[in-house]
């Protein structure tokens, strides 16, 4: 039995996958956990405890988007969209 949560989305932008931002995965304090880039596609991908974290977008021209995720075990998907 699994005890990990996979924590995962896509990174858009003006409805297109985004690439080249970064994502940033925090714990339930707000302390730095792990950094991503995304994927030609916009996905990003984090393995984790199930919890409370923030996933945090960083992309280019564009404003930081925090996400709040209540993760499970299993996999959570987070939809992000930046400006």
């Amino acid at each position: 039995m699994t005890t990990q949560t996979v924590i995962q989305g896509v990174v858009q932008r003006d409805d297109a996958p985004l690439a080249g931002a970064y994502v940033r995965l925090l714990d339930s304090t707000g302390e730095f956990t792990a950094e991503v880039p995304t994927s030609a596609t916009g996905q990003f991908r984090f393995f984790a405890a199930p919890g409370r974290w923030t996933v945090r977008t960083l992309a280019p021209g564009a404003e930081t988007v925090d996400r709040a995720v209540v993760a499970d075990v299993g996999v959570t998907d987070v939809e992000v969209r930046v400006g």
